[in-house]
């Protein structure tokens, strides 16, 4: 073979890509990996990011890996820790030098005579392309698009003076020190954001169209530090995590049970941060279900305490129109503003966005379905790492991992080529893959992969039900066949 062969080729070197990797190297050392990253430096979102405050949304002893122990105190960190944290991993399981940087993937087209894929890859730096050949593909781009952020048209833009920046775009040493900012959006984005701007700027506003549920939570896990202090480092990272995914279960499936009683608890939660500061109604009153769209956490109540101490300002208001000092608001209100950040989200994209084929003939994932929430109908020796939208991503990059694992050694043992996720139900209903109302993800729905009405191919966004199937139940079940090339 040559030396652009490997038995497994992984895209994307960020915690994904890095955890698979690992996995890899820990479960099945004999095989030959090869990870292929698109831009020149590893951590995906956790070095793409440049933006003022960035940090996980979930807490780190989930939504690091299960085999290495996040010794940190903060539960919830900022992107140059993750992004430390990522490279000891590659570095401890000698997984640095798999690394090929700059390598963008084009194309891929599975070849069932000899059961490779042949990978076209292009750096984009040089415009140099390479081509590359693996019995297996593990997908891990994450499913967002990091060549553009989603920014709607906003009437007047262009009358506007002052500056306009995309998060995901954050230019080096922004000056934003006595200036008046107005953030746009109420997600993720815009909660890290404001707290983290609201020391240097004249004011920051976080104008939404309407209310995200937002709680406090412990920057610091107290029960956590109390096990890392009694117990060896290993255990007790263990039985965090356990603790950690159980409550999130729990809070999810409470909130989907007794919405109206979760709603008011939040809301309260809230209103008692808040002190009095400005009115919960209608800032923090969402007119959907708690977990009808993602939840945002303020670690020890950074974002209320900016608005306490009125350094921040929340308003709830449609745009009419951009103005030359700022922006004008349906009410009639106008919010002066020197510079004007659009947290207004992401786009969605499989896979990278590169073409896909099976035998020189194209293969439209927006027709697929997920089976187990890993693999693809009809796409032979391929994995796609998606992870949870209800709990920490790399929960489910873990389970996908292991599981991968067992299907490369049954593979080896039982002397198969390829296997071939395929659908022998003609019953089945066909759903949305994605279990959020959220914006991002209904721009985007139509491109994505669907999943079926019932088991393999229902997806339940579910930690300990995906432990069982993936890691318990036998392998070779009704909806994957394994294959041989014709001799």
């Amino acid at each position: 073979m040559n030396s652009n062969h490997s038995d497994i080729i992984i895209i994307g070197a960020g915690v994904s890509g890095i955890g698979a990797a690992c996995h890899l190297a820990i479960n099945n050392p004999d095989k030959s990996v090869k990870i292929l990253e698109a831009r020149e430096e590893l951590g995906g979102t956790w070095s793409l990011f440049k933006y003022p405050g960035i940090r996980s949304d979930s807490d780190m002893y989930t939504f690091g890996y299960a085999f290495k122990t996040w010794d940190d105190t903060r539960s919830f960190a900022d992107a140059e820790s993750i992004k430390r944290y990522i490279t000891e991993a590659a570095e401890e399981n000698d997984v640095l030098d798999k690394i090929q940087y700059s390598q963008k993937l084009k194309s891929a087209n599975f070849d069932t005579a000899s059961a490779l894929w042949n990978l076209s890859v292009l750096n984009p730096i040089t415009d140099e392309k390479t081509e590359y050949t693996a019995k297996y593909v593990f997908v891990c781009t994450g499913y967002y698009d990091y060549d553009q952020g989603y920014t709607p048209e906003f009437k007047g833009r262009e009358n506007f003076k002052g500056q306009i920046i995309h998060p995901q775009f954050w230019p080096e040493d922004l000056d934003y020190a006595d200036k008046e900012v107005v953030v746009i959006g109420s997600g993720a984005t815009a909660v890290t954001l404001i707290p983290s701007m609201a020391d240097e700027t004249k004011h920051i506003t976080m104008l939404q169209r309407s209310p995200t549920y937002m709680a406090a939570v412990p920057l610091e896990d107290g029960i956590a530090k109390f096990l890392k202090k009694i117990l060896p480092k290993k255990l007790a990272h263990k039985l965090i995590r356990v603790k950690n995914i159980g409550y999130t279960m729990a809070f999810f499936n409470a909130c989907r049970k007794w919405p109206n009683f979760f709603k008011s608890l939040i809301i309260k939660g809230a209103k008692k941060e808040l002190d009095g500061a400005i009115p919960v109604d209608p800032h923090f009153v969402p007119n959907y279900k708690p977990w009808d769209q993602r939840f945002c956490m303020a670690p020890d109540g950074d974002f209320f305490k900016v608005v306490r101490e009125g350094k921040a300002t929340v308003v709830t208001d449609q745009i009419e129109t951009f103005t030359e000092n700022g922006i004008r608001l349906q009410s009639g209100k106008e919010l002066k503003a020197d510079m004007i950040i659009t947290a207004t989200g992401l786009n969605m994209l499989v896979g990278g966005g590169a073409e896909i084929k099976i035998d020189g003939q194209d293969y439209d994932i927006a027709t697929k379905l997920m089976y187990k929430g890993l693999m693809l109908s009809d796409l032979p020796n391929a994995v796609m790492f998606t992870g949870y939208t209800n709990a920490s991503w790399t929960l489910k990059v873990n389970l996908v991992s292991d599981f991968m694992s067992r299907v490369i050694k049954f593979m080896d043992k039982q002397g198969y080529d390829y296997f071939m996720p395929t659908i022998k139900d003609p019953e089945l209903g066909i759903e949305p893959l994605l279990n959020l109302d959220s914006g991002y993800i209904k721009r985007s729905e139509h491109t994505f992969p669907k999943q079926g009405d019932k088991l393999p191919w229902k997806l339940y966004q579910n930690f300990f039900r995906d432990y069982v199937t993936l890691n318990h139940k036998k392998i070779n079940d009704e909806g994957l066949e394994f294959l041989k090339k014709a001799a």
